[in-house]
């Protein structure tokens, strides 16, 4: 970002290509919708793009990208309810029965439904934690908060996932 700042926009379109997964990730995660999430991704881009003058290394891009995405998608989600598609992303090598298919898919549509039942602020950093596989500290970061508030946050989605779950725990 530092070279972007300074006019590479090779340095910008390498950050982009190394990092469009994550973001795409976490906004289809959070949105329940491919189109949406790509558009939500492009915007968060774009907007760091617009902030490279601004930009301050003080923590590790990804982290900065994942504030960008999470305060996209809660701004999102204050617009517009978050709603699941029907389909699932084709499952990468292997077959499944038909049966297992579709026990997979109804786990995770209760999944999905129960993700969508958390407060957008639990909801994002359960999938900071357990979908994009960040560090208490680094979803501090992104969500603007102390990492012992991303624990808290993280119990209470937990005992809200537990309870709205239980069926697939048995």
């Amino acid at each position: 970002m530092v070279a972007v700042r300074h006019g590479d926009l090779g340095a910008f379109e390498t950050l982009v290509v190394r990092h469009q997964a994550t973001a795409w990730n976490t906004a289809y995660r959070f949105l329940g919708d491919a189109s949406e999430a790509e558009d939500l991704a492009q915007e968060a881009f774009l907007k760091i793009f617009n902030a490279a003058a601004r930009y301050e290394p003080t923590a590790k891009f990804r982290t900065y990208l994942c504030r960008v995405v999470s305060r996209l998608c809660l701004d999102h989600v204050q617009k517009k309810k978050p709603r699941y598609g029907p389909d699932l992303p084709e499952v990468a090598d292997g077959r499944p029965s038909a049966t297992d298919l579709m026990t997979l898919r109804e786990r995770e549509r209760d999944v999905r439904q129960a993700l969508d039942c958390l407060p957008g602020n639990q909801r994002l950093v359960v999938l900071l934690r357990y979908f994009e596989g960040l560090s208490y500290a680094d979803i501090a970061g992104a969500l603007e908060t102390t990492p012992k508030a991303v624990e808290r946050l993280l119990a209470r989605a937990r005992a809200a996932l537990e309870r709205r779950l239980t069926h697939l725990i048995q």
